[in-house]
Formats: structure tokens, C-alpha cells, sequence
């Protein structure tokens, strides 16, 4: 099974684990694509286009056509989401212009953190 971790990371966390890899010749699990941000993740991965990922994930190559018919959209709405995730680095593209998710399962992850709350004084 071939699995994608979508992730906020840094370039630096990015570069580090390609090094590693690089030197030990193996990928250390799953494959990436990180984000610099989580407001970067959720603003490229929309509900609508977090759809589309659902309806390619193990399906091959997909024309845009098909892809509208899998997610019951319209078709020029779906070129318009498959592009932004193309842009991104998401999908890719096949010689016969077929949009490519070549994974059968995708994880999110990211980590949340708080700041300490303070009490005022009323």
C-alpha cells in the first residue's frame, strides 16, 4: 500500500529528511508533501478538493471529466481545483494530460499548539 502524509513542516524539516534518506539510500516511511503552514494546508486542501484526493486515492489516472463525474461536480470547477493542487505539488500530471494521485491512502498531520492562558483581573 503506498501512503502519502499531507503535513505542515518546514524546508528545513524537508530538506533534513531527504538527506537522511539520501544517505542511508532508503525513504523513511510514507511519502510526503508538506506545507509551511496549517493555514497554508487547509487554504490549497478545501473541502471540495480534499474530495477530489478521496475519489482519485487508488483510482489512477484520472481525466478531469471522470473526475467530475466521481465527485458529482461540475466540470470546469474541477479543472479549476485540479490545477491548484497540480500547482501545489498534490497531483501530478500524465503525458496524456491525466491528473495523477498515486496513493492508496493519504494521512493530515500537523500539530496544534496553544499559548498559556492567562487570568486577568476582573
Amino acid at each position: 500500500m503506498k501512503t502519502v502524509v499531507l503535513e505542515v513542516g518546514s524546508l528545513t524539516d524537508s530538506v533534513s529528511a531527504a538527506t537522511r534518506a539520501w544517505k542511508t539510500g532508503k525513504a523513511e516511511g510514507a511519502a510526503r508533501i508538506s506545507f509551511a503552514s496549517a493555514d497554508l494546508l487547509w487554504k490549497v486542501l478545501t473541502a471540495k478538493r480534499l474530495e477530489i484526493l478521496k475519489a482519485m486515492t487508488a483510482a489512477g489516472g484520472l481525466t478531469i471529466r471522470e473526475i467530475a463525474h466521481r465527485v458529482g461536480r461540475d466540470i470546469k470547477a474541477v479543472h479549476s481545483d485540479v490545477k491548484a493542487l497540480q500547482v501545489a505539488g498534490v497531483l501530478d500530471k500524465s503525458p496524456e494530460g491525466r491528473a495523477i494521485f498515486p496513493y492508496d491512502e493519504v494521512r493530515v498531520n500537523f500539530v496544534w499548539q496553544g499559548r498559556p492562558h492567562t487570568e486577568r483581573a476582573a
